[in-house]
This record gives C-alpha cells, structure tokens and sequence, in this order.
C-alpha cells in the first residue's frame, strides 16, 4: 500500500524550514567576520560585563564615597622594590647615611629627570632655591610665600641620603609630600642628583676633566 503524496503546502513549509535552520549559522558567522557598534548579545554574563566607576565620580559602596580608592599602605606596586630599608630611608630607627641603591651614571641621569620634572619648579635646575615658582611669588609680592630650601646648604648637605628620600616621600614644612608620584626606586635616584648638585658647586678643580677647565685647554 503506497502512502499518498504530501500536499504542495508542505513541501513548501518543510522547504522554508530547511532555509530557516541555516539562519542562526549565517549570523553566527557573520558575526565573526563583522564589526559592530553595539556590544554582542552575551545570554552567560559571567563576570564578563560589570559596573565601574569614572575617575572622581560617586561610590555608594565605600564610606567615604570616592570611586578612586588611595594606596593601601604598605603596599608594593609591581616592579618596585620590596625591600624594607629602601622602601622607608631608615634602618633600626635611623636615617642611612648613603643610598642602599647602586649609584651608577645611568642612575644619576635619571635622577636628573626626574628632579627637572618635580622638584627644579621649586628648588630651581642648580638646586639653589631659585626655581621659576620661587621668582614669580617674588615678582608678585605675595605675602604669604616661604621661600624653599637650597639644597646647596650646608643644613642640607649634613642631612643622610634617607633623610632626603623620606623628605621627597613625605614632605617637610610647606613642601608636600610626593610619595603617591614618585616610585621608591626614583626618590633614590633624586637623592643621588642632589648630591651631584652639591658636588658641582664646590668640586675641586682637580675633579673637572681638563678638556671641560676653561682657559686650561
């Protein structure tokens, strides 16, 4: 006994749905191959999209409300140093008299750097206290200003190495503190450039090469 042939209609429906079933493959390809401005339809969330904060914007979540959080302290970013002594300028209490970090050029050089950017406004580029922030309230007349210290004084000169570096950490009197800004490993390095500032001002002429003596060559 032969079944009876299937009505035209649904050949025509059981043809439409072939079709339809490749449909989810050609946008899943597609969606491979194009760019979309919008974001991808993720069914799984996971932890793959979650709320975050703007820099300087409201968080309900913390007491104080800042969405930027402070350094934790004690905290070693990565790639600083680990190290105690380094880390805090002091050894059993007291100031070290000299950097625990080798003092190579290449060390002293970025030393320079970095003193040119955070500390020449103030102590000036020779570290004579004469840095343009220095001028200009002088030029004003303001009142209120507190000329800085030269770091060519010989106050200065007598401090150890770790009672700069925790001066730059911390700050002292109406200099502020620039230990969120300047990594442990720099401080040193600003130390280490101070003392060659103050060796500069008073070195010896037998310490200068004899092709930089004016006059001697």
């Amino acid at each position: 006994m032969s079944l009876p042939p299937l009505p035209r209609w649904a050949l025509y429906a059981a043809a439409v749905g072939v079709v339809l079933s490749w449909l989810p493959l050609a946008l899943i390809a597609r969606a491979r191959a194009v760019k979309s401005p919008t974001p991808r339809i993720a069914i799984f969330q996971d932890m793959d999209n979650q709320p975050a904060h703007r820099p300087q914007s409201l968080a309900r979540i913390f007491a104080d409300r800042r969405a930027m959080r402070p350094r934790v302290p004690g905290t070693v970013a990565r790639g600083e140093t680990a190290d105690a002594v380094s880390a805090a300028g002091r050894r059993d209490g007291e100031w070290i008299d000299r950097s625990p970090l080798p003092v190579t050029e290449a060390f002293v050089r970025r030393g320079r750097e970095r003193y040119d950017i955070f500390c020449a406004t103030c102590h000036g580029l020779v570290g004579d206290g004469n840095g343009p922030t220095h001028l200009r309230a002088v030029k004003l007349e303001e009142p209120r200003w507190i000329p800085p210290t030269s770091l060519l004084s010989e106050q200065v000169r007598e401090r150890p190495d770790g009672h700069i570096y925790n001066t730059i950490a911390h700050g002292i009197r109406n200099m502020p503190a620039y230990g969120g800004q300047i990594p442990v490993e720099d401080r040193w390095a600003i130390v280490a450039y101070v003392r060659a500032l103050q060796l500069r001002s008073d070195a010896p002429l037998e310490m200068v090469p004899l092709e930089q003596r004016p006059g001697l060559r």
